[in-house]
């Protein structure tokens, strides 16, 4: 594991400055923007990533890891999400220079590069192998969910969301800031890869096995919870989603005492499945209270605000769609990274 904020790190995000791959990548460089000395893509060297973006980043677009290897990084991040999770052979070659320069690599793919036969061969070359951080593995010793985290003192806000890829990650990362912030002890739990990426520890919760994912869960909120007042435990899938099986999970294990509703403004399906509405948001907010307490065999955890994405939209429609949600639900609503706001925090 590693610590990015103590590094120089280049970020392989060929095809995802601007395509629909980057995900992982254009995360941490937002969250670790001083950390990150080049960013590699073949498709835009030389022009600006802020501008192309959006994010407020200085480092360099470069057209590959030679050319980013000028900057000194001591890391690579792959950033990107190939089609099945496996690099193509071009971008391979350029980890394994990567390790034969020395550089350590966070690797958030399915695919376990310690292990991959070209790259051990590297590895047992060197006097000092440089660490290869396989995000994706299911921790060992776990066993089933128990219901433990409902003892702990601490607060745990969990987010959840009406789709996958609506920024769970993003909002409970901007609501432990915003906590912290207050001088509240405050810890942020990742668990996917972006956000272990970030934190620099979490579980993967799409590599463990279904029957421990909640343990997995759970043994996560233990080992936090009675060092911390909240804990913010990224969100995964959505109930609503057909493909999604990490939202269950995630609220057995981590117990929660709030929850944070995310939502993409004006989305009306889910993504991927056009044919599955996404009911109204009144709704999805009994649903989630109603999964969150099991009929009263847990507690009975009430969403506390609505976490809108306004990404796409410009500020007066944000704002229109913000005043549009809390005029529907009833609840405290903004775009926690856009117009970052104390109202969400309502945790007694």
């Amino acid at each position: 594991m590693l610590q990015l904020s103590q590094h120089r790190v280049a970020v392989l995000l060929h095809e995802g400055v601007q395509g629909t791959k980057g995900k992982t990548g254009l995360a941490v460089i937002r969250h670790y923007p001083e950390s990150i000395v080049a960013v590699i893509d073949e498709q835009c060297p030389d022009q600006s990533f802020s501008n192309l973006t959006g994010i407020a980043c200085d480092a360099p677009i470069v057209a590959s890891l030679q050319a980013a290897l000028i900057h000194q990084p001591d890391v690579l991040l792959i950033g990107i999400a190939p089609s099945g999770g496996v690099l193509p052979e071009a971008w391979l070659q350029e980890v394994k220079q990567a390790v034969a320069a020395g550089l350590a690599i966070v690797n958030g793919l399915h695919t376990q590069l310690s292990v991959h036969p070209e790259i051990t061969e590297i590895l047992s070359r060197s006097q000092t192998p440089p660490l290869i951080w396989d995000i994706r593995q299911e921790p060992p010793g776990l066993s089933v969910g128990s219901g433990a985290a409902r003892g702990l003192n601490c607060k745990r806000v969990l987010t959840v969301g009406t789709d996958m890829s609506v920024g769970k990650m993003t909002a409970s990362l901007a609501l432990d800031a915003l906590c912290r912030s207050q001088g509240m002890r405050s810890k942020f739990l990742g668990t996917g890869q972006a956000g272990i990426m970030i934190a620099g520890e979490g579980v993967a919760l799409d590599a463990v096995r279904v029957d421990f994912a909640s343990g997995a869960v759970e043994r996560l909120v233990m080992a936090q919870g009675n060092s911390y007042e909240i804990l913010h435990i990224e969100g995964q899938g959505s109930l609503i989603n057909p493909a999604s099986t990490a939202t269950l999970p995630l609220l057995r294990g981590s117990q929660p005492t709030h929850l944070v509703l995310v939502h993409r403004a004006g989305q009306t399906h889910i993504r991927n499945y056009p044919e599955v509405p996404i009911p109204p948001l009144t709704k999805v907010v009994e649903l989630y209270e109603a999964i969150a307490a099991a009929a009263g065999s847990f507690f009975p955890a009430k969403i506390v605000g609505i976490a809108l994405n306004t990404a796409h939209l410009d500020n007066y429609a944000a704002q229109d769609a913000i005043k549009s949600v809390a005029d529907e639900t009833g609840l405290p609503c903004t775009d926690l990274l856009r117009f970052p706001s104390g109202s969400l925090l309502r945790f007694d």
